[in-house]
């Protein structure tokens, strides 16, 4: 029996527990990287004799250049606003979006679910361009309404088609029964269905604020001025100057601007695989 219990231990410990601590050490890594770079001195993080893994002697400094001498604060702010409106717009267009291509039949449906889902393919690199004449022919350019009106070229088609396959999840029955009972498809779609299908609406939104969040070829090129910059841009093109790369600082930017962003995945990790899975289902 005693052999048989170690038996099973040792099988658990190699087959979980190690993998799973690798795991974990991996994704952990970046962040005490970036935390111990942006506490070390100057003359720890250019001496190559000492180890990187250690800090002997601990500051703030880098900390208190960031905030004191770089718009930290109003580039937080902005990149809020902006994964934030980008975010709620998407949403809602994926939403109707989603719901139109698996619940309604008419002609080419399931040919526009495809191309919907092919315009997500399409590289940003090619969409800037052409985003950039009507970005300027709306007078929109250095502004954040900018980023809040193009962004959504990249999280509409994949939240449309991450809800269009969570929708079919949903048995036709139950907004079915609600239609005979006497309620419009409105009222069956935002009393029975969208209820239903939170998780897969909240893996959309993670996804969407996301990307948004940590975009960085549109921010730079629809944003100049350093006030409305968002944290992905003003980090890199205000703490590198020349050859000159202020890597506390840089170091310390980095691990604020990836916070929020780990908080979210980790407050909603549960709904957000369920509403992955349900959409893979789909």
């Amino acid at each position: 029996m005693q052999a048989y219990v170690g038996e099973t231990l040792l099988k658990r410990l190699i087959v979980f527990y190690i993998p799973l601590f690798l795991f974990v050490a991996a994704m952990l890594f970046p962040f005490y990287w970036m935390f111990i770079t942006s506490i070390k001195p100057d003359f720890e993080l250019y001496n190559v004799r000492r180890s990187p893994f250690i800090v002997s002697q601990a500051t703030l400094e880098h900390w208190f250049y960031l905030f004191k001498e770089t718009m930290f604060a109003r580039w937080a702010w902005n990149t809020f606003w902006i994964a934030t409106a980008s975010t709620a717009i998407s949403l809602f267009a994926g939403v109707l979006a989603g719901y139109s291509l698996s619940r309604l039949r008419f002609p080419g449906s399931a040919t526009f679910g495809i191309s919907i889902f092919i315009t997500y393919l399409v590289p940003p690199t090619l969409l800037f361009i052409p985003l950039a004449s009507v970005i300027a022919n709306l007078r929109l350019l250095d502004s954040p309404w900018a980023l809040i009106l193009t962004y959504p070229t990249i999280l509409v088609p994949f939240s449309a088609w991450l809800l269009m396959g969570y929708f079919k999840t949903i048995p036709r029955e139950l907004e079915e029964c609600a239609r005979i009972d006497g309620a419009t498809r409105l009222q069956a779609m935002t009393k029975i269905v969208l209820p239903l299908s939170m998780p897969g609406i909240l893996s959309a939104g993670i996804f969407s604020f996301t990307l948004s969040w940590n975009e960085f070829l549109y921010a730079l090129v629809f944003i100049s001025s350093p006030q409305q910059k968002t944290i992905p841009v003003g980090v890199v093109s205000e703490l590198m100057k020349g050859d000159v790369f202020f890597w506390g600082s840089l170091m310390a930017g980095a691990l604020l601007g990836s916070i929020p962003v780990a908080f979210v995945y980790s407050f909603f990790v549960e709904n957000y695989v369920s509403g992955m899975t349900g959409a893979v289902k789909g």
